[in-house]
């Protein structure tokens, strides 16, 4: 079995019994193996590794059975990492709303959610699910239980356990992304009715950083592990990240260290900018060159109704064919706000091909958030190669689009604005050619480009938005930007009001939800919730 884009990373793999970090965590339990008989084949512990990925993807052991997700639901789409993180980062921000009413969904684009939100314990239930998968993995793994297999099966399996802690460490960047102080665990606690510590952010984002220093000196070099696996350019990707949002996780700002990772991964062969922005949300983007680190996808052998099937499926309705972006069907959801349109001095894309917008049958104006029409469409991510080729799941229900979690478009932008905030190591030139190379793809020619007196912070927020929409970064960018909350800075239905309005600084965090904190006496609520 190998771990790549074309089969089944993310499908069936082997059921591992993951221990619960939190007492209140209801979940199905992996069926069908035991950790007894799985660990002691080599071939079934990749299988889980295999699993570790597709908990990026997957609701669990089927798209649409309930009673086989990973966390117990009544739609198995919806407890899916993917879906639900990228709703929380774009629902919350003037790059995307939604039409649907489900449970409290409408909230998050209001920003007047409460800390018994559905969506709010489905993200927090999926994240530490994740991080207790990756815990039971590495309990299980140790050098003492593997020392039956030969050596090389014992150096796979080492590697193994630094990619599952790679993806521990990312689910709790998440984590304290967007909840702040968190419950703490890893696998050196016990199991079964353990209550973890609450950690503050800053103590987090310490666990964070050290694990990724000490991993990217592990991990296979860029570009050479499977693809879908990480490597030591998703260390680094995700140190440049943490040390961008420093200022905001720990109150002391890193620029500097954005700058060092961020030129390790610009100085890495492996990567280079698609010469095509629009292939970058295809079928074929793992060809591209420019990701990082992708969640992928296939529509056959890892179907999904919480991966970029969500994305696409979601922003088609109206007068839309499905069939022009490779889909059998609409769901008539997801839509921009004018604040994001108008961040394009030209929405039809004819100028900046980067504004990828359908307008017939659309309006501009959202006066009802219900109504799919109301709102340009963004069929940004399609079901279609780069030769126009639709993916391969014959009903066109499931797509083969992987999603860009990190890419090198993303790298520039931050290397420019930590030099623009005053980082070292970095230079005014340097930034100003990486966000010109960025429009200079979008545009065709040069007519984009932009002087160095207008590489501001503001341009750069803006920049962000046109060249990262409905990437899951909007939220995060705008906390950081200090325009999330803020008054100064509205979008159509922010705060829950047609024209915008500011609102409580509180919602710069997400609460932790109301059943974990009766499960566990160690945890305190965010500041005035």
């Amino acid at each position: 079995m190998t771990i790549n884009k074309y089969i089944s990373i993310i499908a069936a793999a082997i059921s591992l019994t993951a221990a619960s970090c939190t007492k209140d965590l209801d979940r199905t339990p992996y069926v069908q193996e035991t950790s007894e008989s799985v660990y002691k084949d080599p071939a079934k512990i990749k299988s889980v590794l295999a699993k570790l990925y597709g908990g990026l993807s997957l609701s669990g052991q089927d798209y649409e059975n309930a009673s086989l997700a990973d966390l117990y639901t009544t739609d198995a789409g919806s407890v899916v990492f993917l879906r639900t993180w990228w709703s929380l980062q774009e629902f919350t921000t003037e790059e995307a709303v939604i039409g649907w009413n489900d449970g409290d969904l409408l909230a998050y684009h209001n920003l007047n959610w409460t800390p018994d939100g559905k969506y709010l314990k489905i993200m927090y239930d999926r994240l530490f699910f994740g991080i207790a998968s990756c815990n039971e993995f590495l309990r299980q793994t140790t050098d003492d239980k593997m020392s039956s297999f030969t050596e090389a099966e014992r150096n796979n399996i080492k590697n193994y356990r630094y990619e599952a802690r790679f993806l521990r460490a990312l689910y709790y960047w998440v984590a304290m992304d967007m909840y702040g102080n968190i419950p703490f665990v890893t696998e050196n606690d016990p199991v079964g009715l353990f209550q973890p510590p609450q950690k503050s952010r800053s103590e987090i984002f310490t666990y964070v950083e050290t694990e990724l220093k000490e991993l990217e000196n592990l991990l296979p070099e860029p570009g050479t592990n499977e693809y879908g696996r990480v490597d030591k350019g998703a260390a680094w990707m995700l140190l440049a990240k943490i040390y961008l949002n420093s200022a905001i996780y720990t109150g002391t700002a890193r620029y500097t260290e954005t700058i060092t990772y961020c030129n390790k991964l610009i100085g890495a062969p492996v990567y280079r900018l698609s010469s095509s922005y629009a292939n970058l949300f295809k079928t074929d983007n793992n060809l591209t060159g420019e990701i990082i680190f992708p969640i992928a996808a296939d529509g056959v052998t890892s179907q999904s109704y919480g991966n970029t099937s969500f994305i696409i499926l979601c922003a088609l309705g109206g007068k839309m064919n499905p069939a022009d972006y490779g889909m059998s069907t609409t769901w008539g959801g997801m839509r921009a706000t004018k604040t994001m349109v108008n961040q394009f001095a030209d929405p039809t894309g004819l100028t900046d091909k980067r504004a990828i917008f359908y307008t017939n049958g659309q309006s501009l104006e959202i006066t009802s958030l219900s109504d799919f029409t109301n709102g340009y469409a963004v069929p940004k991510f399609v079901n279609k190669s780069s030769t126009g080729q639709a993916g391969k799941d014959p009903t066109g229900r499931f797509t083969d689009t992987d999603f860009p979690m990190f890419r090198l478009g993303d790298v520039y932008l931050m290397y420019a604005e930590a030099v623009v905030r005053g980082g070292s190591g970095g230079s005014l030139s340097n930034a100003l050619n990486y966000v010109n190379l960025l429009r200079q793809r979008a545009y065709g020619n040069n007519s984009g480009n932009i002087a160095s007196g207008a590489l501001t912070l503001d341009f750069l927020l803006a920049e962000r938005g046109r060249e990262l929409y409905w990437e899951g970064q909007r939220r995060t960018d705008l906390i950081r930007f200090g325009k999330f909350t803020d008054g100064s800075y509205v979008w159509p239905w922010k705060g829950g009001v047609a024209q915008g309005i500011g609102v409580n600084k509180r919602y710069n965090m997400f609460p932790i939800p109301t059943a974990d904190l009766i499960a566990n006496p160690n945890l305190k609520q965010n500041s005035e919730y």
